[in-house]
């Protein structure tokens, strides 16, 4: 993967995850604390250092507020714990990152820096306030510490990734901060696909566990998160979704295609589920299939290629943040 992408999948992911938890506390600027809180959450080297160090999520949050109630003891000002409540970045607008988080991106990315997940911790626990280092502390480590492991655990080789010829095919992956059997309980149960497929609103003539060749019939979901109404033809409100494969709780795949408009591209989506430190990792892969009517000649398909991969890297993006919302 080029330093391009690699800064782009990194302030995609970061950016998304640390505004969720900025707004399970009624804040709209994600600030340090929020960044180090996502990269707990990284499938990146960089979480799976911090992870590996006994980090876990619900610790993570936890020194960063007492961090916080410190911070301002020190000046006199005492207040009591606040009960965070649940994320609504998706429901809300207006959020941004502070300077000093900017300035973090960008040091990540200057000279020879990669701009992965691994350059922004490596910028975070260099940066001047300290704060980060004392919520390490808090957790038992140190920034000396993690910095060694940076290093010690660094990969050799980066991992092939399949790369589609026709920019119809994306694959991404994703850490959950819960146990597998948690994550399988979630995808295998028809009625939450609402929970975590961003596309539906419904499912109505689920049986029960999903098994091979299960055909369900769902509903596109006809508004945002923030409750404004989606302008969804007539044709593409159903959806024919026919599970193509399982293997209890270690991996599943799925069809969806718009019975009403047969013509309409089939999407395939396809997650496998495997134990790590702290939860559970996703790898998913998300494929279109042209219908023949909606074939493209080759010179118009290189063209459109780039356009392709943009927009199935952001449906998956948005796959992966709602998989992961779920257990947070």
């Amino acid at each position: 993967m080029s330093k391009l992408a690699d800064v782009a999948k990194t302030a995609q992911s970061l950016s998304l995850t640390a505004m969720e938890e900025a707004s399970r506390v009624g804040l709209r600027t994600s600030d340090i604390d929020h960044l180090f809180l996502a990269l707990v959450l990284s499938d990146q080297h960089a979480g799976r250092v911090l992870r590996g160090s006994g980090i876990t999520l619900e610790e993570a949050r936890r020194a960063v507020a007492e961090q916080h109630a410190a911070q301002l003891a020190s000046v006199g000002i005492s207040v009591g714990a606040a009960d965070p409540g649940r994320i609504v970045f998706n429901e809300t607008g207006g959020y941004t990152w502070s300077d000093r988080v900017l300035d973090i991106f960008k040091e990540s990315c200057r000279g020879g820096k990669r701009g992965d997940a691994a350059a922004v911790l490596r910028e975070l626990l260099d940066e001047p306030s300290g704060m980060i280092a004392e919520v390490l502390y808090r957790l038992g480590t140190s920034p000396d510490t993690i910095r060694r492991r940076l290093d010690e655990d660094a990969p050799t080789a980066r991992p092939a990734v399949p790369v589609s010829t026709d920019g119809l095919t994306g694959h991404a992956e994703l850490f959950v901060p819960a146990p597998v059997d948690e994550v399988w309980t979630l995808l295998a149960d028809p009625f939450r696909m609402p929970d975590w497929e961003p596309s539906i609103g419904g499912v109505v003539d689920a049986g029960g566990p999903v098994r091979p060749g299960d055909v369900l019939t769902a509903y596109r979901r006809d508004r945002r998160p923030d409750g404004k109404p989606l302008r969804i033809g007539p044709a593409l409100r159903r959806i024919r979704v026919e599970v193509d494969a399982v293997q209890e709780q270690f991996s599943i795949a799925w069809s969806f295609s718009t019975p009403d408009a047969p013509d309409a591209n089939t999407r395939y989506v396809r997650i496998s589920l495997a134990p790590t430190d702290g939860g559970t990792r996703l790898r998913m892969t998300q494929a279109w299939q042209r219908q023949p009517a909606r074939r493209v000649g080759p010179v118009r398909a290189r063209l459109l290629r780039p356009l392709y991969r943009f927009v199935t890297w952001m449906q998956l993006s948005q796959l992966c943040v709602a998989i992961g919302r779920v257990f947070r």
